[in-house]
């Protein structure tokens, strides 16, 4: 009975030796095992990140070198430009707020670009005694931010829709109709709510409109289709109204300046 029980005890012994030399071998292989969990547990957590519309996008930077490629597919350089553009911080920034803000952001833009502008005519206009007529440069940003930013993203896309392609003949294409069509609406459209904002009546708008609508639209035809062809050739949709902007910096100190015109007799 006393042996038995002594060879049982020796059993139990053995096989709780070779249980704790796995246990011992275990914890040598895998030494950090609940360390690394509790690590994981800790720093598990996402870091701060800023808001989507702020971040710079970098899936955008290809955006950037499609421009840049476009824009000089005929040089051997095309590749270096747009190395060097991507690392531009405004632009991918811009190119960003485009493509998650579309018509915010052209918007503003436009109605930067107004404000500036129409600054811009004042000073050249006014006599060094006048002030700055805020109010006249608040219709020109409200025009550029409401109706000017929605317009040429709309237009833009319309346009690239209809003819895709940017051949010679779909240029020429999106030239004329942007000539025959959106200009004189646009040209309009600004003389026309600008003059009522400023408190003339129908009769008085319409007489401005007689004055000086002819005179804008020749003015026009010398200025945009140089712009027009550079915009619809070598730059990309998204980038459209951006570049219109850039060339209607100085268009738009002359429209501003007729605008601000003495109502017709």
């Amino acid at each position: 009975m006393s042996s038995a029980f002594r060879m049982n005890s020796a059993k139990i012994s053995h096989v709780m030796g070779i249980q704790r030399h796995f246990m011992l071998v275990n914890h040598v292989v895998h030494p950090v095992k609940t360390s690394s969990f509790l690590f994981n547990k800790v720093h598990s957590k996402p870091f701060i990140r800023l808001p989507h519309f702020i971040r710079k996008p970098r899936e955008y930077e290809t955006s950037l070198s499609l421009f840049s490629s476009s824009f000089c597919s005929s040089s051997s350089s095309s590749s270096a430009v747009a190395a060097s553009l991507s690392k531009v911080g405004f632009v991918s920034w811009y190119l960003g707020m485009i493509k998650s803000w579309p018509i915010l952001t052209k918007s503003v833009t436009s109605s930067l670009i107004y404000i500036g502008a129409d600054l811009s005519s004042q000073t050249i206009v006014r006599e060094p005694s006048e002030a700055f007529d805020f109010m006249r440069t608040s219709r020109m940003a409200g025009y550029g931010m409401i109706v000017l930013g929605p317009s040429l993203h709309f237009w833009y896309n319309f346009v690239s829709k209809l003819f895709p392609r940017r051949d010679i003949f779909s240029t020429l294409k999106k030239m004329v109709i942007g000539q025959t069509i959106y200009g004189p609406a646009m040209t309009v459209i600004f003389l026309s709510l600008n003059a009522h904002l400023q408190g003339e009546t129908g009769s008085e708008i319409v007489a401005r409109l007689k004055r000086d609508f002819l005179s804008t639209m020749l003015g026009a035809i010398m200025y945009w289709p140089i712009c027009d062809f550079i915009t619809f050739k070598f730059i990309p949709v998204n980038l459209q109204p951006l570049i219109t902007n850039s060339f209607s910096y100085l268009w738009t100190v002359y429209m501003t300046y007729m605008a601000s015109l003495e109502k017709a007799a």
